[in-house]
Parts: C-alpha cells; sequence; structure tokens
C-alpha cells in the first residue's frame, strides 16, 4: 500500500506540503460532529508527532466548534496547523459577525454553560477572535513542550 493509501482519512500522508494541516466543515447543528472533530484531530496530532497535545486540543476544540454551532444558524469551519517549531494553531470560522457574549463566572455554582471561554483561556497559549466580512474566527494556539 503506497503512502497515500496508508494515510489516515482527512489526514494526508507525510511528504504531502499539508501534511500538518486538518481541514473540517462543520454543517449546521451538526452537533454529533464536534466528536468526530475531536477524534480527527487527536489522529493527526498523534500522526504529527505531537500526542501530547491531543488532550488540551480536543477539549478546546470541543468548546469552540460547540459555540459555533449552538450559537450560529450556519455551520463552522474547523483548521488545525502544525507550524514547523511545533505550535498548534486551531482556528474556528463561524458566519456570525459579533462578538463572543460575555465570560460566565466559572464558579457560578449552577450555571450549566458558558465556561468554555474560561477554559480556552485558562489552558491555551494564546487565543482570540478576529472579525472579517463574513463571521469571525475564533483561535487558540498552544505549543509543544518537545519544541
Amino acid at each position: 500500500m503506497g503512502a497515500a493509501g496508508a494515510a489516515l482519512q482527512g489526514v494526508p500522508a507525510p511528504g504531502c506540503a499539508l501534511h500538518r494541516r486538518l481541514h473540517v466543515a462543520v454543517e449546521a447543528a451538526d452537533l454529533v460532529a464536534v466528536g468526530a472533530v475531536r477524534r480527527r484531530l487527536r489522529a493527526a496530532l498523534g500522526h504529527w508527532g505531537v500526542p501530547e497535545l491531543a488532550d488540551t486540543a480536543e477539549l478546546l476544540s470541543s468548546e469552540l466548534v460547540t459555540n459555533a454551532l449552538q450559537h450560529t444558524s450556519q455551520g463552522a469551519v474547523f483548521d488545525a496547523v502544525l507550524t514547523a517549531d511545533l505550535r498548534l494553531r486551531i482556528e474556528v470560522q463561524d458566519a456570525a459577525a459579533r462578538l463572543p457574549g460575555r465570560r460566565r463566572d466559572p464558579e457560578a455554582e449552577y450555571a450549566t454553560s458558558g465556561r468554555g471561554l474560561v477554559l480556552v483561556e485558562a489552558l491555551a497559549d494564546s487565543w482570540g477572535v478576529q472579525l472579517r466580512g463574513d463571521g469571525k474566527v475564533t483561535w487558540f494556539e498552544l505549543a509543544s513542550a518537545v519544541a
């Protein structure tokens, strides 16, 4: 079986110019797809040689993709890129041209939601939101300890 045949679904074979990029389009309201994004991300990070980033990257990606699907009537676009210096950048693009709402106090006793951006802020090395003409991109970065 050739290198292309051995590649994980959604993860191009090593040697490909894009072998450190994962791109996933998620349909509107498809919350089941959040799990598929997590699985593909974990597989890609293992394939790229940085499995130590998987737990945090999966958690934060889940939060951003879920937010995009719950707070917009359209889908989302998920992109993960691992740079040459082993810095992982995750971007989630959605069609809402407004900044995320106020982050909820993580210690609110009975809150059942609203902690996603608090988690992103606490666990990511850096993060932010960029407004674009067709919506916004919410992103975070994680650096590998190996770098």
